[in-house]
């Protein structure tokens, strides 16, 4: 069994800044790509940023230059720096990985729950 846990979100004004965490626990063997995603009322979920085990980023163009994806492997866990946040950034968000687990063995694609990111003045 794998869980991912988001942790951090709220509400803030625009201009200000979140900082969003991610911990996947379970029987986990390693852990490749990790990323988070959004989905706003009444739109489809989308990518916000995608990380490798190797630390290449990927990021949509309407949060490049704002927000920073990182990770830490040791604990199993990414992380999300969203600043200079705007209404429009207004979403729940969720984390992803892709996981290898022992048992059983395999490689698959977990969610998190979620993460409620509110900005408004």
């Amino acid at each position: 069994q794998v869980q991912l846990v988001e942790s951090g979100g709220g509400l803030v004004q625009p201009g200000g800044s979140l900082r969003l965490s991610c911990a996947a626990s379970g029987s986990i063997f390693s852990i490749n790509a990790m990323g988070w995603y959004r989905q706003a009322p009444g739109k489809e979920r989308e990518l916000v940023a995608t990380i490798s085990r190797g630390d290449i980023t990927n990021y949509a163009i309407s949060v490049k230059g704002r927000f920073t994806i990182s990770r830490d492997n040791g604990k199993n866990t990414v992380y999300l720096q969203m600043n200079s946040l705007k209404p429009e950034d207004t979403a729940v968000y969720y984390c992803n990985g892709e996981i290898m687990t022992t048992m059983p063995w395999q490689t698959s694609t977990y969610w998190g729950q979620g993460t409620q990111v509110t900005v408004s003045s």
